[in-house]
C-alpha cells in the first residue's frame, strides 16, 4: 500500500557513471538542489519537505550528520549500490524522528553463490576517472562480499563567474569501501557484520580564497537473525555511523565529527490473521569538533508496533511508534492504510500517517558566530520538533507490461523550522505551519524492445503564514526514460524537466525552469564484457539550481552546474 519505488542494480549499471542525485533525480517525487560540481553539498526535496525531513539509510544504518541532520549524498558512490528503495511519505512510525517527507534505503552489494569478481573503469570529461572492484560469493554457510571504488575529477567551477580565483575548476576525489559477510549457524539462525566507509576530498569556491574540505563517512553493525519458532522471527542490529567534516576556507578551519550509535530489535509474529510487528531502537548522538556546543550528546528510545494484514481483495495496515528523546520529551506518531483490490489489474489505496522532525545540534546548540558589521547567528535551544499530518490515495493498474500509478496527498506541518528569522541577531525558529498538496503520475512499461519510465510531480508547497511557495522547490516537475535493445547495442534517453523555483522565502530571487536531456549507451561486447556511454546536458543548457544571490545582492552568481559531459567506461560482470 506504501509508494515505493525501486532502483535496480541493473539500471545503476544502465545510467552509466551517474552520481547519486542524478539516480535519485529521475525518481517520482524528487527534486535535487547541489552547489556546484561533483562532490558538492547536494540536498534532496521529497514530496516538497527538506533534506533535513528525509532519512537516508545505508544497510540498516543512518548515516546522517547531527549537527546539520543532512545526508552527505556526494559521498555516496553508485558503484557500491546493489539497490535503492524509495519510501515516500511520512514514515516516523516506522522510523523515527525525521521521516515527514520518505526514507531512502540504500544496500549495498551482497554475497551469494559461486566466487564472482566484477570491475569497472572509465574516463570522462573535466578529467574524471573512475574505478571499482567487487568480489562476492559463498563458502558453505558464510556468505561475503567486499567492493572499493574510486572516482577523481578536476570538476567545474562552484561559483559560475568568469572572474578571480573563483572562476577555477574545483575538484573532488573519493575512495570507498564496502564488506559484510554473514554465517548461518543453524537453520533460521544467522549472524553478521558489516562495514561501510566513504572517503572525500573537495575543494570549492570561497570569495577569492582557496577552500576545501575532507570528508568521511562510515558505519559498521554487528546483526543477528533467528528464527524462534515457526510463527517469530527476530532480528537484532547494533552499530555505529560517523559524519566527519574538516574545511578550510576564508572562514578560518573547522573541524566536526557526529556519531550515531544505533541499537535495534525488531520481533516479527505471525498470527492467524495478519503479521505483528514489535520492535525497539535506540540512537544516541554525540558530537564532537572545535565549536562549544552546550549540549553535544542526547539519545532516543524509540517503541514501535505495527499490524499487516492481507486477505483476499482486502489489505490493512496500522503502526504506532512511541519517542523518548532527552532533548524534547516524548512523541506519539501513527499510521493506518487500507487498500483494496478491484480485480486482477486495478487496486486503490488510502493512508493517514503522522510524522516529526527533530531539531538538529545545530538549530539548537550552534555556538555564538559574529561575523561581522552588526550580524550574528547562534542556535536556539527553545525549538520545538516540526509534526506533520498527511493523508493520501493512489489508485494504480498493474498488469505485468504496463503499470500506471496515480498517488494525491495533502501534508501540514506545524511548528515549520526555518534557518534565519531576517534580523541581524539571526537564530532558527518556528515560524508556523506549511501545506504541501500535491499529486504525481508514474507509468513504467514495456513494448517489443522498448522500455518506458515516466512521472509527472504537481504540488503546492506553501508556508501558510506567508502564502509564499517555499524556497527551492518547483510547483511542476517530471521525467522520462526510454530505453532501445538492438541486438547487442541499448540506447536509452533520459529526460528532466522543472518548473521555475524561488531561491528565497520571500518569492523575490527566481530560478527559470530547465530541461535536461542526457543519452545512455551500451554494447554488449560478450556475456561478461561491455562498453558503456553516458552523455549529460546533450543540449548544453544553462540552468541554476541554487544561487548565493539575495534581495540585499541580486547579482551574487549562482552555483556552477555541468555543461555537455561524456563519460566512457568498460564494465567486466560476468553472468555465471
Amino acid at each position: 500500500m506504501a509508494d515505493v519505488s525501486v532502483i535496480t542494480r541493473e539500471e545503476i549499471e544502465r545510467a552509466g557513471q551517474s552520481t547519486l542525485a542524478e539516480l535519485l533525480s529521475t525518481q517520482p517525487g524528487i527534486q535535487i538542489e547541489s552547489n556546484g560540481g561533483l562532490g558538492a553539498t547536494t540536498n534532496i526535496h521529497l514530496r516538497g519537505t527538506g533534506s533535513q525531513a528525509v532519512v537516508v539509510m545505508i544497510d540498516g544504518m543512518r548515516v546522517s550528520s547531527a549537527t546539520t541532520g543532512t545526508t552527505t549524498l556526494s559521498q555516496i558512490l553508485p558503484e557500491q549500490i546493489e539497490r535503492i528503495e524509495i519510501l515516500r511519505g511520512p514514515a516516523s512510525s516506522l522510523y523515527g524522528a525525521d521521516a515527514i517527507g520518505g526514507v531512502i534505503q540504500i544496500f549495498t552489494r551482497q554475497g551469494k553463490g559461486e566466487p564472482r569478481l566484477s570491475a569497472s573503469a572509465g574516463y570522462g570529461s573535466n578529467n574524471t576517472q573512475q574505478a571499482s572492484a567487487a568480489l562476492s560469493g559463498s563458502v558453505g554457510d558464510t556468505r561475503y562480499a567486499a567492493s572499493v571504488a574510486s572516482l577523481t575529477t578536476d570538476g567545474i567551477s562552484s561559483f559560475r563567474t568568469q572572474s578571480g580565483r573563483d572562476q577555477d575548476h574545483d575538484g573532488f576525489r573519493n575512495l570507498s569501501f564496502n564488506g559484510n559477510i554473514s554465517h548461518t549457524l543453524a537453520e533460521g539462525h544467522e549472524i553478521g557484520a558489516q562495514v561501510y566507509t566513504s572517503n572525500g576530498h573537495y575543494d570549492f569556491d570561497g570569495n577569492d580564497f582557496p577552500a576545501n574540505q575532507d570528508l568521511r563517512q562510515q558505519s559498521f553493525a554487528l546483526t543477528s537473525k533467528n528464527k524462534i519458532t515457526e510463527y517469530w522471527q527476530s532480528q537484532f542490529r547494533i552499530g555505529e555511523s560517523q559524519d566527519d567534516l574538516y574545511s578550510v576556507g576564508s572562514f578560518g578551519v573547522s573541524s566536526l565529527r557526529t556519531k550515531q550509535r544505533q541499537h535495534y530489535w525488531q520481533n516479527d509474529l505471525r498470527l492467524p490473521l495478519g503479521t505483528l510487528t514489535l520492535a525497539y531502537d535506540r540512537l544516541e548522538d554525540k558530537v564532537d569538533g572545535n565549536g562549544s556546543y552546550t549540549v553535544d550528546k542526547r539519545f532516543n528510545n524509540g517503541y514501535l508496533a505495527s499490524y499487516l494484514l492481507e486477505k483476499n481483495a482486502h489489505a490493512f495496515k496500522f503502526g504506532l511508534r512511541r519517542d523518548n528523546n532527552s532533548q524534547f520529551g516524548e512523541h506519539t506518531t501513527g499510521n493506518i492504510g487500507y487498500g483494496y483490490r478491484l480485480n486482477d489489474y486495478w487496486r486503490v489505496n488510502g493512508s493517514f500517517g503522522t510524522a516529526f522532525r527533530a531539531p538538529t545540534f545545530n538549530d539548537l546548540y550552534l555556538p555564538f558566530q559574529d561575523y561581522g558589521f552588526g550580524y550574528t547567528y547562534q542556535g536556539n535551544p527553545n525549538l520545538k520538533p516540526e509534526t506533520s499530518r498527511n493523508t493520501e490515495a493512489a489508485v494504480v493498474y498493474d498488469q505485468g507490461h504496463h503499470r500506471i500509478s496515480l498517488t494525491a496527498y495533502h501534508n501540514e506541518i506545524d511548528n515549520l523550522l526555518v534557518g534565519t528569522n531576517g534580523t541581524l541577531t539571526d537564530f532558527p525558529s518556528n515560524v508556523g505551519s506549511a501545506k504541501i498538496k500535491g499529486a504525481t503520475l508514474s507509468y513504467e512499461g514495456w513494448i517489443e524492445n522498448y522500455h518506458l519510465r515516466a512521472s509527472a510531480d504537481v504540488q503546492d508547497p506553501r508556508n501558510e503564514d506567508t502564502g509564499k511557495v517555499i524556497a527551492r522547490r518547483a510547483r511542476q516537475y517530471g521525467s522520462l526514460w526510454l530505453g532501445q535493445v538492438w541486438g547487442k547495442f541499448e540506447i536509452g534517453t533520459e529526460v528532466i524537466a522543472s518548473g521555475k523555483r524561488f531561491n528565497d522565502p520571500e518569492n523575490q530571487i527566481v530560478m527559470a525552469g530547465y530541461t535536461l536531456v542526457n543519452l545512455t549507451g551500451k554494447y554488449k561486447i560478450n556475456e561478461d564484457w561491455s562498453l558503456n556511454a553516458r552523455l549529460n546536458n546533450l543540449l548544453d543548457k544553462d540552468y541554476t539550481l541554487v544561487t548565493t544571490a539575495t534581495t540585499f545582492t541580486p547579482t551574487a552568481p549562482p552555483y556552477g552546474t555541468p555543461g555537455t559531459n561524456l563519460f566512457i567506461s568498460v564494465r567486466y560482470s560476468p553472468s555465471k
